[in-house]
């Protein structure tokens, strides 16, 4: 169905190719996973199965890629259209109508499928997707992950012969990514259909898998079986990693499989109780901001009802729920910058570039004051980083928010920090996901805010990156700084948080220590607490800690 035949892909601002020498065949009715770390070629390599590379990028393409017997370099994307289906990164980037309806209708009305068969698949698609109660909703009033699934239910609704992902499930939440990939699985072998994915949140994509092709980076790619692939792999999910810890062959991909292997781990581990991810915040340090009885609506619909919120200094907080369960909608309400119908917010530290707290905002609502000083309270990196930036270049991105902000701190100083080595002269649009992420951190930082609220950070990054995140986050509660992150990622959560907050329909339903809350969940639980469940482990270094001590301890006796 996909033929690449020893193709390399050459940018002209590039020294080395994207892509070099790829070959390989995909075939009707597979499921292939394309994994790698971010910029090694992934989304080129999507984009050359429906012509967008070189037609659209640039570039010069070498070899030959065929689709369904169709050469890309002789078709442009609206003639593989009728072939291939494309959801991108961004989805709302993708939208050209207002409402879900119209949106999963509008590729086919660019195909001229017939009217009654469009409404038959348009009902189809909203059953499927579970998105029949957002069918006459406008598009900008969804969430995120609202939003990923109309897209990919825009592109399955037309019936495409091959499917291309790229990360489809980033802003989905578990139980909706779950749904989706359950779709996406039934569409493979039900239908035949041929799906090309690329995913960094490995944990959950790689049991469908049927084979993996991993970038290591240099521009060629390794393709085979995924436990293969993955033994030796940079890139792994936690699954994997402990399989290997554990030396278990082969190596599971699911958490059925794992559990059944892990028998003789769990009896090994029940001595040896996991030492603390991270160390317990001291519950005496300070309260910098206090919400009560926070009530958020739009047009008369409750997005939060009267939730009640304590972030103390140098604590880590991860906000959870399902997607439209109002998480951003609290996040926004705190800030300040959002609808708030009832509540209160009291931000009881404030700073000014010196570690002082001004008696002007001490003790201030941020939705009250003007935004710049609001700013200098609680600073929020939205879902999308990109939306904050406006300007041309990096330089001129940190010259403003050291305009603004009216502090001491510098932003380039602190941006060096976060990701040292971004060019002054680089446009904002040109940096990675997770470069984008630093800069728009850095930006909100130079205000010096008690209170970080970050909305979804780890969507587009990969483990890599996530892992520099994590040393951002704990150098930010260092400081004294109490962070909220709105997340759907059960690893990183485990990994980043002190403290666990879980949505529902507006409301806070749970509120606790990392460990208590996620280990008890069966949605929210990462991979490791599955495994190894009723044992209190959370990640595989918890467990190779464990293990090493059991070694230790078989030394002196």
């Amino acid at each position: 169905m996909i033929t690449f035949d020893q193709v390399t892909v050459d940018y002209d601002d590039t020294a080395e190719p994207a892509l070099r020498d790829v070959d390989f065949t995909v075939e009707e009715g597979e499921l292939c996973l394309v994994i790698g770390h971010t910029g090694v070629g992934k989304s080129t390599l999507l984009g050359t199965v429906n012509g967008h590379v070189p037609h659209f990028t640039g570039g010069t393409l070498y070899g030959r890629v065929t689709v369904d017997g169709r050469d890309t370099a002789h078709h442009p994307p609206r003639e593989l259209a009728d072939v291939v289906g494309v959801v991108g990164q961004d989805p709302i980037d993708g939208f050209v109508t207002d409402t879900v309806e119209e949106e999963l209708a509008y590729a086919m009305e660019q195909l001229a499928i017939p009217a009654a068969t469009m409404r038959k698949r348009v009902e189809e698609t909203l059953d499927l997707l579970s998105l029949a109660d957002l069918r006459h909703r406008a598009l900008y009033e969804l969430s995120g992950g609202q939003q990923q699934r109309v897209a990919i239910g825009s592109v399955l609704a037309a019936h495409p012969r091959v499917l291309v992902l790229d990360e489809p499930t980033s802003a989905l939440d578990p139980t909706a990514a779950e749904e989706v990939l359950a779709a996406v699985t039934r569409l493979v072998h039900d239908l035949g259909v041929t799906v090309l994915m690329a995913e960094h949140r490995l944990e959950r994509v790689v049991q469908y898998a049927d084979r993996v092709i991993h970038l290591p980076g240099d521009g060629r790619a390794r393709i085979g079986p995924p436990a293969d692939i993955l033994r030796t792999s940079v890139i792994a999910p936690p699954i994997v990693e402990l399989g290997r810890a554990a030396g278990w062959s082969p190596l599971p991909l699911s958490i059925r499989d794992a559990r059944r292997a892990a028998l003789t781990l769990r009896s090994r581990l029940a001595a040896h109780p996991p030492a603390p991810v991270r160390s317990a915040p001291d519950r005496d340090r300070q309260r910098l901001l206090t919400a009560r009885g926070v009530t958020v609506s739009y047009q008369d619909t409750p997005a939060v009802r009267e939730a009640d919120l304590d972030l103390r200094a140098g604590e880590v907080t991860a906000l959870m729920g399902r997607n439209g369960s109002g998480k951003s909608s609290l996040l926004w309400a705190l800030q300040g910058s959002g609808p708030r119908r009832a509540g209160t917010v009291k931000v009881t530290g404030g700073r000014d570039g010196t570690g002082s707290a001004p008696s002007a905002t001490r003790g201030a609502d941020p939705h009250s004051l003007p935004a710049a000083q609001a700013r200098r309270l609680v600073g929020l990196v939205p879902q999308t980083p990109a939306d904050l930036l406006y300007l041309e270049s990096v330089k001129q991105e940190l010259d403003q928010a050291d305009t603004d902000s009216g502090t001491a701190l510098r932003a380039r100083a602190v941006l060096d920090r976060l990701a040292p080595g971004i060019d002054d002269t680089t446009h904002p649009r040109d940096l990675s996901e997770g470069q984008k992420l630093a800069l728009v951190l850095a930006i909100q930082l130079s205000a010096a805010p008690p209170v970080i609220l970050l909305d979804e950070p780890t969507r587009g990054l990969d483990y890599r990156a996530k892992a520099a995140l994590i040393g951002i986050v704990d150098s930010l509660a260092t400081e004294g700084h109490a962070v909220v992150i709105s997340t759907h990622d059960v690893e990183f959560a485990a990994l980043a948080a002190d403290r666990v907050v879980v949505m529902a329909e507006g409301d806070i339903v749970a509120s606790g220590p990392t460990t208590e809350v996620i280990v008890s969940s069966p949605v929210f639980a990462p991979q490791t607490a599955k495994i190894l469940a009723p044992l209190p482990f959370l990640t595989v270094s918890q467990v190779t800690a464990a293990l090493a001590a059991e070694v230790e301890e078989g030394r002196h006796r």
